[in-house]
């Protein structure tokens, strides 16, 4: 009834009267009318005195065990994940989420109980997430990418009981074991050969995927889990070099599943046709899933439609222009250098790619020339979008036709989310058009940092995220984002925190003043380079430091160049390096 009334409400004029034919405010009053599929409702959310009121989706699911046993009452026999050569139903998803439940139930983790998560995409991935939050436990995505002393730490901050991890990052951080008193116990996936004592091979507990569905027909625990209670640790680089664990909960992850869905509906409303239910896709997943845009905007809106995931154990165009082929993908992207490399690879014309409708991407700087290409080439929809570790991924979204008329922008806040535009001291909000620090609110917003007292207070104000990033908004609410006030490079999607990287050049004995800037990189957005200056006497290469580096902090930290100044490096007044000077020494050579 809801669909015919929104037909129904879109009259000759509309559809014949040019683009747009609907107004963001009309499509919003529309799509959330009460009865409508986007109905909001206002909740108090817990956090300061009484709470705070909040427009939340009155129709999302309460918590990720009932967004799972719906998924499986509804696509049982559906194809949900695909690795290579293995394939699993969400009968037998489902399956397996429930016996490592049980068998983690039984191993004494409940409630409250951080439980590491570190592997590559691997359908295990979404067994084990599902099965820890089902218990009222916390699920800690780990960067599969970080060295095992950059593990060790986040195993030790968040205090985590049990990590199940692959071989992998197992044999990273087993020689960190013996620090990390808290950790009880190990499970680990797809070791070649025997394990030792100190770990439990999770086949063990549920087999092999391939053979998922024939696990018995059990149900997830019936743990008493309410939309606010704590679900995931997600961990988020700071700027004094050390990770901070963003503490989300069911209601800020869920929140999620009904952002793609209204981003759909909403740009079909603007060209005057009526608007299609969210229904299953085929979506290429290239992006890791410790990231909050692949877990919580891609995974959980895929469950809900009984979409299918493609994992690829490792980004290669070609390989992906196979799969898209032969699974019929109807979704990708990730990063706009994903993107650019569909358009760019010379063996593209080689492969049938017309089952492609869309290429979404965000998480780092994108040109409006790739906007215009996705459209004009690959004939599929562009789609961006805006959000970060603290606001559970997505605030914005912008696709089809606006994402043309706008390609600077990140699109406009979803309904149940608002954004304003702040004076330096965040004391005043700026007029319309006016730059300033980008503050968000909405149902997403992550309870604050763990164990982190002072960071959670200068950054969450009653309900608010002081983002960090300079934007403006223009008059119909569309956010620009200008620069960001944080010191951070975007590469390719990976934050890297400029100090992280400076502390480490700092440690090297030759080093005396360093720092690190972003240089604009076609493919990845932009790239870390540095400019240091050694002690007098002292002598280093760009290699050593850059394997000096490479030693202490994951591989994309790495500095791509290192310049090297004669004299201690340029300084304003307040005695800040000049940053923006730096970055032209790389344009002529220093």
């Amino acid at each position: 009834m809801a669909d015919e009334r929104v037909a129904a409400t879109i009259d000759d004029d509309m559809r014949d009267g040019g683009w747009p034919a609907m107004s963001l405010a009309d499509v919003e009053a529309l799509l959330c009318a009460p009865g409508a599929p986007f109905e909001m409702e206002t909740v108090m959310i817990p956090g300061g005195g009484d709470g705070v009121a909040t427009r939340c989706w009155k129709n999302q699911p309460p918590t990720l065990a009932m967004l799972a046993r719906l998924a499986r009452a509804n696509f049982a026999d559906a194809t949900m994940l695909v690795y290579e050569e293995e394939r699993v139903s969400y009968e037998g998803w489902f399956r397996a989420s429930a016996a490592l439940a049980a068998e983690l139930a039984a191993r004494g983790i409940g409630r409250g109980d951080r439980v590491a998560l570190a592997m590559r995409n691997l359908p295990e991935w979404p067994v084990i997430f599902f099965a820890v939050t089902s218990l009222g436990a916390i699920v800690v995505p780990l960067n599969a990418w970080w060295t095992g002393t950059e593990l060790g730490y986040a195993l030790g901050h968040s205090g985590a009981k049990l990590l199940i991890c692959d071989a992998q990052r197992w044999a990273r951080v087993q020689p960190h074991r013996g620090a990390l008193p808290d950790l009880a116990m190990v499970i680990v996936a797809r070791q070649e050969g025997t394990l030792d004592a100190a770990a439990t091979a999770l086949e063990a507990i549920i087999g092999t995927p391939r053979f998922y569905a024939d696990l018995p027909d059990i149900d997830l625990p019936a743990v008493a889990i309410a939309p606010d209670d704590d679900a995931t640790l997600f961990y988020t680089s700071g700027t004094t070099g050390r990770p901070k664990g963003a503490l989300g909960t069911h209601r800020n992850i869920l929140t999620c599943v009904m952002s793609a869905s209204y981003a759909s509906q909403r740009s079909a409303l603007r060209r005057g046709e009526t608007p299609l239910p969210a229904g299953p896709k085929v979506g290429l997943i290239v992006i890791p899933m410790f990231h909050v845009t692949a877990c919580n905007a891609f995974l959980m809106g895929a469950i809900a439609t009984g979409s299918t995931i493609v994992f690829m154990r490792k980004w290669d165009t070609p390989t992906a222009f196979a799969l898209i082929e032969r699974e019929r993908v109807t979704t990708t992207g990730g990063v706009p250098a994903i993107a650019w490399q569909l358009l760019e690879h010379p063996d593209r014309d080689r492969y049938d790619l017309s089952s492609l409708e869309t290429i979404a991407y965000g998480g780092a700087p994108s040109a409006p020339e790739l906007v215009r290409r996705i459209d004009r080439d690959l004939h599929a929809l562009p789609s961006n979008g805006w959000g970060m570790t603290e606001t559970s991924a997505t605030v914005t979204t912008h696709s089809a036709e606006d994402y043309l008329h706008r390609p600077d922008s990140c699109g406009p806040p979803l309904p149940v989310c608002d954004l304003r535009i702040m004076s330096e001291d965040g004391l005043q909000e700026m007029p319309t058009g006016e730059v300033g620090e980008l503050w968000a609110r909405g149902p997403q917003i992550v309870k604050g940092y763990w164990n982190d007292a002072a960071a959670t207070a200068a950054t969450f104000v009653d309900g608010w995220v002081r983002t960090g990033d300079i934007a403006r908004l223009d008059e119909e609410g569309f956010c620009f984002i200008v620069d960001r006030a944080k010191d951070v490079i975007i590469r390719g999607g990976e934050n890297i925190y400029s100090t992280e990287v400076e502390n480490i050049l700092y440690d090297h004995p030759a080093v005396t003043d360093a720092a690190l800037v972003g240089v604009p990189d076609h493919l990845l957005g932009e790239v870390p380079a540095a400019v240091v200056h050694c002690a007098p006497g002292a002598t280093t290469s760009e290699a050593a430091l850059q394997d000096w580096v490479r030693a202490r902090l994951a591989a994309f930290k790495v500095p791509v160049r290192v310049l090297f100044s004669d004299a201690m490096l340029p300084r304003n007044a307040n005695g800040k390096i000049l940053k923006a000077e730096l970055l032209g020494w790389f344009a002529t050579g220093g």
